[in-house]
């Protein structure tokens, strides 16, 4: 029964990373575009969590200025990078279509891996990628006549995965040094500064309106903070490869969310290519 507790949590994380296309697609119809979604993402995540890293373990505030390279890349280069190719995807291709593109991220991952840690592309990697990219172009439906997305939608698709692929490279170097907690936190800091000059969000955009607090809220209370700390609570009695299944749950709830809820079709090529894709990650844990 304890351990269920762990599994569930991980899990639970999953479902809530799967739903954030409800959010996103609510505050785009507030005429947000997807710079100013991600900047109030991530500024009202870090007022969240700041509190609760202040009262919890002032330490984890903390970290040494040496290693902002490390929160940079993590908030700046990959959390912002990725959200805004993630968020446009969902705008213009559908939920289900970005979030099966957002799990490429495993072809990068391992590519990164082999150039920075000399991890070595085995035939179980290898037939990972294949099934992932062959995956992919299903459910985008290029290519496809009268249906898909275009070829411009699809690199941006990919783009989600590029940048999320880095957020583990970054925050493994980062890991070595400082607390889930304090990466978590000062990622989404980073990149909800960074942003600022770029959005035009500020207090005379109409951003104070109850209605689009109330949606930023959601999308960084329960698609932000609560799933991270889902995420780890549940990491402190499961195994890396036994997580990484677990929280496969994502684009299987991304996908019905897209379907289910905005009417986005369900072709049996798109059946085929989640099939492939959630294949790849799956065996990709059980490899780990």
């Amino acid at each position: 029964m304890r351990q269920s507790r762990y599994t569930l949590s991980v899990i639970a994380a999953g479902i809530l990373w799967g739903i954030i296309s409800i959010f996103i697609k609510c505050l785009n119809a507030s005429d947000l575009s997807p710079i100013q979604i991600l900047q109030l993402r991530a500024i009202i995540a870090s007022v969240i969590m700041a509190p609760y890293l202040f009262i919890t373990d002032k330490k984890l505030l903390y970290f040494n200025l040496k290693d902002i390279w490390m929160f940079i890349g993590t908030g700046v280069i990959s959390l912002t990078f990725f959200s805004l190719c993630y968020f446009q995807t969902i705008i213009e291709s559908g939920a289900s279509v970005a979030v099966i593109l957002l799990y490429t991220s495993p072809i990068f991952v391992i590519l990164f891996s082999l150039a920075l840690f000399k991890e070595k592309i085995t035939a179980v990697k290898l037939t990972a990628l294949v099934m992932t990219f062959m995956g992919c172009i299903l459910v985008s439906g290029l290519g496809q006549n009268g249906g898909g997305i275009t070829v411009k939608g699809f690199i941006i698709g990919l783009g989600s995965g590029l940048g999320y692929a880095l957020y583990s490279i970054f925050s493994r170097y980062a890991l070595r040094k400082y607390h889930v907690l304090t990466i978590t936190f000062y990622t989404f800091l980073f990149s909800g500064l960074s942003i600022i000059p770029f959005s035009g969000l500020g207090l005379g955009s109409g951003i104070m309106q109850p209605q689009l607090l109330l949606y930023g809220a959601g999308i960084a209370l329960f698609c932000t903070v609560l799933p991270y700390l889902f995420y780890t609570y549940g990491m402190l009695r499961i195994e890396t490869g036994k997580a990484a299944i677990l929280v496969t749950v994502e684009p299987l709830v991304g996908t019905l969310v897209g379907c289910g809820l905005y009417g986005e079709p369900m072709t049996l090529l798109k059946a085929i290519g989640i099939l492939l894709t959630f294949g790849a990650v799956i065996l990709l844990g059980l490899k780990k």
